[in-house]
This record gives C-alpha cells, sequence and structure tokens, in this order.
C-alpha cells in the first residue's frame, strides 16, 4: 500500500500497481493527495447506561416470564415501572435483553442441550441403574400398541411393561415405576437405595408428577441430552431386538393379539434369549448365577 501511494504521488502507472496489490485506485490517489494535518474525526458513540433500564426490564419480566422484548417495550414506554418510564426504542430493549441472555426462544427453536454422551449406560451391578423407553407397534388392520418398558442396565432384563392403544402418559409410566420396584423389592416397598431411572425427554418422563412419583419410591430420574439417543442406548438396543425377534415374526390381526402375545414375548426375552453382553446368558440366568457369585 505504502509502495502504491509513493507512485500515486509521483503520477506513476498507478493502474498496474493496483491492479497488482488488489486495491482501489480512488483509495490510493485520496491517500496520496490527504494534507499532513488531516486527522480521523470520526468517533464511536458512547455507550448508553444501560443499568436502570436493565433492573426495571428485570422487574417487568419477573412476573411476566412469558413477555418477548416488544412487549417489555410496550410496558417500559407506556405504563412504566415505579413511574419510570423509558423512551427508548424496542432495539435497545432488544439488544440490552439479548446482551443478558433474557430473550425469549422463537417456537419450535429451543437451545440446543450442549450436554455430551462420553459415558457407559451399562453398570457392573443389578439394581444400579434402569433404562426405559418407548415403541410402537403396527397391526395389520391399522392399529397401533404402544408399549413402554422398564430394563435393568446390568442384567438386562426386562422388569416391568405397560401397553395401550392411547398414548403412553405419566400415569402409564408411574406404574410402570411401581411394578419394576415392587418386581425387584417387594410389594409395597421402595427402593433400599437409589436407583438411577434413565429416560430420554418425553413429556410423559419429564413431567413434573412423573418426577415426584419416581423419587418417592426411592429412583433418581435422569434425561438424556437432547439430540442424542445413544445416551440411552441400551433402550434402544432393546427396542431393536424386540421387534426383530418378536414382532415381526408375530401373527398381528389386531391390537387384542399383539396384546395378548406381549406377556409371552417377553417372559421369553427374559428367560430363554442370549444376550452377547450376558456371554450369551439370557438376563434370568445371568441374574441366578450373580446371585451365587
Amino acid at each position: 500500500m505504502d509502495c502504491a501511494i509513493a507512485l500515486a504521488s509521483r503520477g506513476r502507472a498507478v493502474r498496474v500497481v493496483c491492479s497488482v496489490l488488489g486495491v482501489s485506485r480512488s483509495h490510493v490517489t485520496a491517500l496520496a493527495n490527504r494534507q499532513s494535518t488531516w486527522s480521523d474525526r470520526r468517533r464511536a458513540p458512547p455507550k448508553p447506561d444501560d443499568s436502570a433500564l436493565l433492573a426495571d426490564i428485570g422487574a417487568v419480566i419477573k412476573d411476566l416470564g412469558t413477555y418477548g422484548y416488544r412487549r417489555v417495550w410496550g410496558v417500559l414506554r407506556h405504563q412504566g415501572v415505579d413511574d419510570r418510564v423509558h423512551r427508548v426504542s424496542p432495539k435497545r430493549v432488544y439488544r440490552v435483553m439479548r446482551d443478558h441472555n433474557l430473550l425469549l426462544y422463537r417456537h419450535g427453536c429451543r437451545p440446543v442441550d450442549t450436554r455430551k454422551h462420553e459415558g457407559s449406560v451399562a453398570v457392573d451391578q443389578s439394581n444400579m441403574r434402569w433404562c426405559s423407553d418407548g415403541f410402537e407397534i403396527g397391526c395389520d388392520n391399522g392399529e397401533k400398541v404402544r408399549v413402554a418398558f422398564a430394563l435393568d442396565c446390568c442384567d438386562r432384563e426386562v422388569m416391568s411393561w405397560v401397553a395401550t392403544t392411547k398414548g403412553i402418559d405419566a400415569n402409564l409410566v408411574g406404574d410402570l415405576m411401581m411394578q419394576a420396584v415392587e418386581y425387584r423389592f417387594g410389594a409395597s416397598q421402595t427402593a433400599p437405595h437409589e436407583v438411577e431411572w434413565l429416560s430420554d425427554n418425553g413429556s410423559c418422563y419429564i413431567a413434573s408428577n412423573t418426577r415426584s412419583f419416581a423419587r418417592a419410591l426411592g429412583l433418581k430420574p435422569i434425561t438424556t441430552p437432547v439430540q442424542s439417543p445413544q445416551s440411552n442406548g441400551m433402550a434402544e438396543s432393546f427396542v431393536k431386538t424386540f421387534k426383530r425377534d418378536y414382532v415381526r415374526l408375530a401373527n398381528r390381526p389386531d391390537s387384542a393379539t399383539v396384546m395378548n402375545g406381549l406377556k409371552t414375548w417377553f417372559e421369553h426375552y427374559n428367560q430363554k434369549h442370549p444376550h452377547s453382553a450376558l456371554k450369551y446368558l439370557s438376563p434370568r440366568m445371568f441374574r441366578e448365577r450373580q446371585s451365587i457369585n
């Protein structure tokens, strides 16, 4: 650039030099003709003090957490907070809320969960971690049977399951958890120690009454990171195995036939199905050897 300015001041082949350097001729000429006393007087305007505005924004959204920046601006502009009316633009309110992470996410655009799956789902002992998931079975007549199950992450035994032709809701998940606890620890009992309950982020699993009921049973609800199905990979693998070895080979004319066959399928899986992670023992055989040792 300095070379181009020097050439421009001498009136030489400015076009060739600027073309080689990839700079604008007009800019080089302006720099060459600039007076020695020139100074850049362009200055960014001082940033306004947003502390009072931020405090009043916080006062507005404290009780109105569903308000976006435009409604917050409307309150500040026309109603005020404690007789303080802010004559500011919506863009300034947006900037302040953005800089302090107070903006709402757009509908359908929840923040991406930054948690990563870096551990192992399997555990070394039974009754330390249980996982749960649901799946759907289609019938020949178009009916759907929806199933949810509870699986031990050590011995792979299906401890309990529920099925319905409607949707899996929080009440059915509660029944699922209670049946699993009673199956492993006895009727009318709670877990003698905290057992992790691993599931995805389905509405029936993250419901507040589901989580509180799980804690009452001695379970610790744990949900997987969003868009990370491998974090519940043991349950996902069971669904694949169950559909391949039982559902696809079965006669499924209607939902009643499927509902009647589920008990037999789950019992065969627990009692007879060889599992590679269990050295090709069935879950029940593995548990028997585990109790002996």
